[in-house]
């Protein structure tokens, strides 16, 4: 293998590393200041958008023992990865897509797992995961609130009023 190929592998394998996540897209029609539009809204959840190379990305997935996404692999691609939070990148890139309508997304991979351009815009219809966190706590507060106040009721309704 030539030289050139190897660094283009190891790149994409250095991105790859990055998050337990990657997403792969249709960026053909995208123009440069559409790019780096996209570049600093996913920079917000720490993600990075790099055009890629189909054989180079097939290598580096095979690799890194990732799942087969040959699929996905025709035309032109960008992968989307880094970050901690897929759901927000997907929340990113859907709302890009909705005011653009110059980006598709092809496939993806979550926790090993191949995941359909649907399944990706489902994720993103997900709410945040501090909305998730403030939506369980008031179900723990209410469930006791409501416990509290039968209790008190209780105990009105056997005193005497005076």
């Amino acid at each position: 293998m030539r030289a050139e190929k190897k660094y283009l592998i190891s790149e994409v394998e250095t991105h790859l590393k990055k998050s337990d996540y990657v997403i792969l897209a249709n960026f053909a029609s995208l123009t440069v200041a559409d790019v780096a539009e996209l570049r600093s809204r996913l920079a917000g959840e720490s993600a990075e958008y790099h055009v890629v190379k189909n054989s180079s990305l097939r290598v580096a997935a095979k690799v890194l023992g990732l799942p087969d996404v040959d699929a996905g692999l025709t035309g032109p691609t960008a992968i989307v990865v880094g970050g901690k939070n897929p759901a927000g990148v997907a929340k990113v890139l859907k709302q890009f897509i909705e005011e653009k309508k110059k980006l598709e997304v092809k496939t993806g991979i979550l926790d090993r797992k191949v995941m359909s351009a649907a399944e990706w815009a489902q994720i993103a219809d997900l709410p945040s995961f501090g909305a998730l966190r403030s939506q369980f706590l008031g179900l723990l507060t209410s469930a006791g609130g409501a416990f509290v106040r039968v209790l008190d009721a209780k105990v009105k309704k056997e005193t005497p009023a005076a």
